[in-house]
């Protein structure tokens, strides 16, 4: 796996303070209300024409910055002949041309080609200031063109927004295409799959750990639901928690010292929370109810889950310190897979309502309830991208699994896994 990292040496060449108009022009919370005019014109050459290369810069670039819901992009066949002009500094762009397009904002850029090296150079122009928000060299191998355009996607949204981006991040899954259920990796937009696992055994649950490449997850490998911890670029694997009975659901704390765990080696199932050595640190709950889908807030303090202690399966919270536990869902038949929000404000989770599962949030003190699917099918397993600005998810419908990727609002749904396998399960790493 050594071989997928991206391999870069990233040279910041000039990153400016956002000027106050652009602080006030972005509301991460509300993509789509406010959005920038962006002229995103093609990389060129410069050095041997490499067409593949410019495209695949493009489409990536053109994908994420979409997906944002902060930019609308200004129509590639009204460019002017500055789209033309590698135009690499501020001196170098015709802003006059930008700003006659109703453009705010330009991107710019050019690759090379040297041996087996790539060098792509890429520009953020502030159009209404005339100046560069932001400017990368990127030197990395031949076949990370894809992985240089997310990084510098990332590094746009940083430059409006103040908040890096998700879509150098990856997202780990369960799929059965191998006719088992296997645990694979793929990036955000769902290129470069790989399998991590040949379990050939059922396999559930990843998670990733937020120091270090590493994924937590369930396998039937040796016969009992046990925990898995393995390191992704060396590949090096070990059982976690092994007891008889269910070892799921998996939870690193963030700063990644413990575990959240069900156990059921005492015939219930049970929060505990283990050591990374796998000993158990602490028993969170004691309850005739089972207990499961542990998430962490933000801060450790606390633990959401799901119990079905008064009857139907609702969303819980228990205080670390006091072990206090408080219901935060009272409505739906079944509610499931709670997912806390990387700034802490609200907790993604599933409901059964209608027939079908969909996806809600919710504050932690139980207001402010909000369905974000709709349509078809059962919706399962959100987590939150990195930024908080996603939801990944999957998709059961006409007996296909799918993960599908949305902004926090609900906007923006996409299909990012292919056509071909039951995905579901998925995870989503922090800074790649």
């Amino acid at each position: 796996m050594k071989n997928g990292r991206l391999f870069l040496v990233i040279v910041a060449l000039l990153l400016t303070s956002l000027s106050s108009a652009w602080a006030v022009k972005i509301e991460i919370s509300a993509p789509g209300e406010q959005e920038i005019p962006l002229a995103l014109t093609s990389f060129l050459p410069m050095g041997p024409i490499k067409p593949e290369i410019a495209q695949e810069i493009d489409a990536v670039l053109e994908a994420d910055l979409s997906l944002s819901g902060l930019f609308s992009l200004v129509d590639r066949g009204a460019f002017l002949s500055d789209a033309e002009s590698l135009g690499l500094s501020s001196v170098q762009v015709d802003f006059a041309q930008w700003k006659l397009l109703g453009a705010e904002a330009v991107i710019k850029g050019g690759y090379r080609v040297e041996g087996d090296r790539l060098i792509i150079e890429a520009r953020l122009f502030d159009v209404v200031a005339r100046r560069m928000l932001t400017g990368r060299r990127y030197i990395g191998k031949l076949d990370e063109a894809r992985r240089i355009a997310h990084t510098f996607a990332d590094q746009v949204l940083l430059s409006l927004t103040g908040t890096k981006g998700p879509f150098s991040s990856r997202i780990a899954y369960i799929s059965n295409r191998t006719g088992k259920k296997e645990l694979y990796l793929m990036e955000v937009d769902g290129h470069a799959p790989v399998r991590l696992t040949s379990h050939r055994k059922i396999v559930l649950n990843p998670d990733f750990s937020p120091v270090g490449k590493e994924l937590l997850f369930t396998s039937y490998k040796n016969g009992n639901p046990d925990l898995f911890r393995k390191e992704i670029y060396t590949g090096r694997e070990s059982r976690l928690s092994h007891r008889k009975g269910l070892n799921i659901g998996g939870r690193y704390s963030p700063d990644g010292r413990e575990v959240a765990v069900t156990l059921s080696k005492d015939k219930n199932s049970e929060l505990y929370l283990l050591g990374t050595d796998g000993t158990i640190h602490k028993r969170l709950t004691n309850h005739w109810g089972i207990d499961v889908d542990p998430s962490w807030s933000p801060a450790g303090n606390e633990i959401a889950f799901v119990s079905d202690r008064r009857g139907n399966p609702h969303v819980y919270i228990v205080k670390l310190d006091s072990l206090e536990v408080r219901r935060l869902t009272f409505d739906g038949k079944y509610n499931a897979t709670p997912a806390w929000s990387p700034d802490g404000k609200r907790i993604a989770f599933s409901r059964l309502e209608d027939k079908r599962f969909d996806i809600y949030t919710i504050k932690p003190d139980g207001t402010d309830q909000r369905r974000l699917t709709f349509g078809p099918g059962n919706k399962e397993h959100p987590r939150w991208s990195p930024d908080g600005r996603f939801l990944v998810y999957s998709l059961d419908h006409n007996n296909e699994k799918s993960i599908y990727l949305m902004r926090a609002d609900g906007t923006g749904t996409r299909r990012i896994s292919a056509p071909g396998g039951d995905d579901s399960h998925p995870a989503w790493s922090g800074d790649w």
